[in-house]
């Protein structure tokens, strides 16, 4: 217990845990969305995405994160072009720029000067949270909250069946540009936290435990929160604690209680 408030005495770790939480109510929020629309492998798409975003922006010296929005903008857009016109083999679309991504980011890589900072994108620096980058976050991550909560019934229904959803009079092409805009931003703010190649982890398997114990819609995007957020701060104590990479430790204690939503889930059903 005293190891738990000292860590409470370092301000780094504060905005750590401070950006982990809103990075992590923001993931399970997307994620939801993603994994309905039966794009779950869109997180590894983006975050590759942004790496090249990364590497551009450490070689031409402009400011990664920027660099990061920018290609997951362009990225996001890309799979929603790519996506409707393939409407038979839509998964189609993530690979496509998944490749493409890799290809970027592995050519511009060699050019990048630093090592540590192209590596620090990949795993993520989640302790070295500025406190410009932390206000940075909460101000984005608020508007994307708000604007979830806003458009939760437009959400819902075209994350289940988009030709139900137009018939309802919902405006589907505006609610999927904005999903992919809100996509797009929540994966570019989050390459610096946890990282590209945790990013992915965080946004479906959360929302896979939920999957396995929720009743309803929105008892599972309760339930995806609460389960992201338990991962971020379980894995920064045990990696204060130990002195592990926080990025790999959050991944598998959401990947913990994944395997742990499971077992009660068949339990639940069982009796």
């Amino acid at each position: 217990m005293s190891d738990l408030l000292a860590m409470f005495s370092y301000s780094y770790m504060v905005r750590a845990l401070i950006s982990g939480i809103i990075v992590s109510v923001l993931m399970a929020l997307i994620g939801n969305i993603v994994v309905h629309k039966r794009l779950s492998m869109i997180g590894d798409s983006l975050s590759h995405t942004s790496l090249a975003g990364i590497s551009i922006g450490l070689v031409a010296g402009l400011n990664p994160i920027l660099g990061a929005v920018i290609a997951c903008l362009v990225g996001a857009f890309a799979i929603e072009g790519i996506r409707t016109r393939l409407k038979n083999h839509s998964e189609l679309a993530v690979a496509i720029i998944l490749s493409l991504g890799v290809g970027i980011s592995g050519v511009m890589s060699g050019f990048v000067k630093s090592a540590t900072d192209f590596s620090s994108y990949l795993f993520g620096s989640i302790i070295a949270t500025t406190i410009p980058e932390l206000i940075a976050i909460s101000v984005i991550g608020a508007v994307i909250i708000v604007t979830y909560i806003l458009l939760y019934r437009s959400i819902f229904l075209i994350s289940f069946d988009e030709q139900s959803a137009r018939m309802l009079g919902v405006n589907v092409g505006l609610i999927n540009t904005l999903i992919t805009f809100l996509t797009a931003i929540t994966i570019a703010i989050s390459t610096r936290i946890v990282g590209t190649l945790i990013i992915s982890s965080l946004m479906v398997v959360p929302v896979a435990a939920a999957l396995e114990v929720a009743r309803s819609y929105k008892k599972q995007v309760v339930l995806s929160v609460v389960f992201s957020v338990v991962s971020t701060l379980t894995g920064l104590v045990l990696s204060f604690e130990f002195g592990l990479k926080p990025g790999g430790v959050i991944c598998l204690v959401s990947v913990f209680i994944f395997f742990m939503a499971l077992i009660w889930g068949r339990f639940c059903r069982k009796r």
